[in-house]
């Protein structure tokens, strides 16, 4: 990976569509996210530590072992997967949609992927993505999804708890409505493998994926991880009038075209990658410090 780790994390924007989204979304999971820019400052967040000759060392430290240690860099391709297949799926999304809503657009339904299967199907790999990058990062033997939902319920917070959030809200419930974990489930059972072979999330991660099943995987893991998004989902009464609502601050626009800002969203933030590379960094800075510490 060309980025170091310092410049990843000090290189992340303070303030642009990404992090208007994000801070939109904050009632989701309330107050679990700030948005920490700056590789000394993250580290001064997440160990207290003001001493400018102990951040030091705990930097220098998180430098040797992102580099010695490749979990966290993998972790980190994953999420930037994520974001950069995104961008295409978005694209043929949006136009999809367009098509649906203006007449004289209709052929671009003929050329473009229906929008609730790709998108459905994005969101299904998004969570497996999840999954394979916290497996990495904590160096996990094998990717359970059971396990994984124990994770999220215990070990789930801040920018990792904000992605999670996030998720549900634009790339679940704006796009696809309230029901969109039966839709999902639907979609991914009728479309089969042939569904995945074109997403270009599963492109990137389908080596990561264990065993010769991946369809079985990915509506294993997805399944797993549906009460826990139904349980966030009813305990914020998450619905897209909320998401409409608060995004609407920063973008005008109808309920009506909630589906089109979703697609939107997802071709104009990298609300992943952002929130992977801090969740990334913390983990990093964390084990540094022990190892000084030690």
């Amino acid at each position: 990976m060309s980025d170091s780790i310092l410049e990843l994390v000090d290189n992340l924007p303070e303030n642009n569509i990404t992090v208007k989204v994000l801070k939109a979304l904050d009632f989701v999971v309330p107050g679990e996210w700030e948005n920490i820019v700056g590789f000394d400052n993250t580290i001064k967040a997440v160990t207290n530590e003001q001493d400018s000759e102990v951040i030091a060392k705990i930097r220098n430290q998180a430098i040797a072992l992102y580099v010695e240690e490749k979990r966290y860099s993998r972790a980190i391709r994953v999420y930037k997967t994520v974001d950069n297949a995104d961008a295409a799926l978005a694209a043929a999304a949006l136009a999809n949609k367009v098509s649906e809503k203006i007449g004289f657009l209709s052929f671009l339904n003929k050329i473009t992927p229906k929008a609730d299967t790709a998108q459905a199907i994005d969101l299904a790999l998004k969570i497996v993505a999840e999954l394979i990058a916290y497996g990495s990062l904590h160096g996990m033997p094998e990717l359970n999804p059971q396990g994984f939902v124990a994770e999220l319920n215990e070990n789930y917070k801040g920018s990792a708890l904000m992605r999670m959030g996030a998720l549900v809200a634009i790339d679940g419930i704006a796009p696809l409505g309230p029901d969109f974990l039966k839709k999902v489930m639907e979609i991914l059972e009728n479309q089969g493998e042939n569904g995945l072979a074109n997403n270009g999330i599963f492109q990137g991660i389908s080596g990561m994926i264990p065993g010769d099943d991946k369809l079985g995987f990915v509506i294993n893991t997805f399944d797993a991880v549906g009460g826990w998004m139904e349980n966030l989902v009813g305990k914020v009464g998450l619905t897209p009038e909320k998401i409409s609502n608060s995004i609407s601050g920063f973008a005008d626009f109808s309920d009506q075209a909630l589906d089109l800002v979703a697609a939107l969203l997802d071709q104009m933030t990298n609300y992943y990658e952002h929130t992977g590379i801090q969740t990334v960094s913390r983990k990093l800075i964390l084990d540094a410090a022990l190892r000084i510490d030690n």
